[in-house]
């Protein structure tokens, strides 16, 4: 059996020369050391061996193990760091070859615009807040004191999902869930999508953005309301921006009006942007109707607010020069990367 070892060493030194690659390494480790292994074959023979016999043959199999074992192993860290040579030769990085650019996203500028109004709305001490975009006929219609036959109820102005559920045509029921919720003096703004059954056009799209404002408080006047939007147009236009505003009709606003602000294109001399009369129509606006404060539980005697809408894609619009709104909405990369 001593000279069997000596073949399986020697044999092992032989092939361990030709070895070139990690998996014949692991080969050759399982065919020397493994279960089935000639060497492994001695071991399970040594029972009809003497005590004596068996001691002196296991040392020197334990021995040949081991040097077969520490052969193997050196072979695989030279292997490894081979390997690893070559790797890095592939993988050199010249670092004087130019780089390569790396192209930058940009914002959508409904996004964009959406958060320099909640900025703005912001710096006068509003809260950010949102509701949900499948609504109820009662937060929608019935809670702003539209009535039953109103013209916006009509299923050619709203998607209806059944008979009591839509998807909302404004950010208004934000509103009304504020005022179910928080008890005044509460300031707030609520921006998000809205839809209604329009047919797409340059100025028209069935899904647009709305931002919604509310403030409920003691002592709230008309005058608050227009030192409040004056002060938005100016922050949001320029310094040089004037306000004025025409008498409207909302259901859950009473008195209401439409805020005009002068063009920011020609200052008011009169351009294509505002069609020559030196304003532009931005928002409506008013104070909140005593039925929408009474759903909130709100003491109309002691409390009073106003309210504003105002769309996001129009002011987009105005403040870009874009004159299709449908732009917005084709993901037109070269579009949207105007806007970086």
């Amino acid at each position: 059996m001593q000279s069997e070892l000596a073949r399986i060493l020697a044999e092992a030194r032989e092939q361990l020369k030709q070895i070139a690659a990690l998996p014949e390494a692991e080969e050759m480790r399982v065919r020397f050391l493994g279960k089935k292994s000639q060497l492994t074959e001695i071991l399970r023979s040594m029972g009809s061996l003497t005590p004596e016999e068996r001691k002196e043959l296991g040392q020197q199999a334990n021995a040949v193990r081991e040097e077969i074992q520490t052969m193997i192993a050196g072979r695989l860290a030279e292997l490894k760091e081979a390997q690893k040579e070559l790797r890095f030769k592939a993988e050199t990085i010249d670092v004087t070859e130019p780089g390569k650019a790396l192209a930058v996203g940009a914002k959508h500028p409904l996004t964009v615009t959406i958060e320099e109004i909640s900025r703005v709305f912001q710096s006068m001490g509003f809260t950010v807040t949102e509701g949900p975009e499948i609504e109820d006929v009662f937060h929608n219609f019935d809670a702003l004191n539209a009535a039953p036959d109103h013209p916006s109820r009509e299923m050619t102005d709203t998607f209806y999902i059944d008979e009591k559920i839509l998807l909302r045509t404004q950010t208004s029921p934000v509103q009304v869930r504020t005022l179910l919720k928080q008890k005044p003096p509460l300031k707030i703004i609520a921006p998000g999508r809205c839809f209604r059954c329009d047919t797409p056009d340059a100025t028209h799209s069935p899904m647009f953005h709305q931002v919604e404002g509310l403030v409920v408080g003691e002592g709230i006047t008309m005058a608050d309301l227009k030192g409040t939007l004056d002060t938005f147009a100016k922050l949001m236009f320029g310094a040089d921006a004037r306000t004025k505003f025409r008498p409207h009709h909302f259901p859950f606003t009473e008195p209401s009006a439409e805020m005009d602000v002068s063009c920011f294109k020609c200052g008011g001399k009169g351009c294509s942007v505002c069609k020559g009369s030196g304003w532009i129509e931005v928002l409506g606006c008013g104070m909140v109707h005593p039925n929408v404060l009474k759903v909130g539980g709100i003491d109309t005697e002691k409390y009073t607010g106003f309210a504003f809408g105002m769309g996001v894609e129009r002011i987009a619009m105005l403040k870009y020069g874009v004159d299709d709104i449908r732009l917005f909405y084709e993901n037109d990369a070269r579009f949207i990367e105007q806007f970086k």
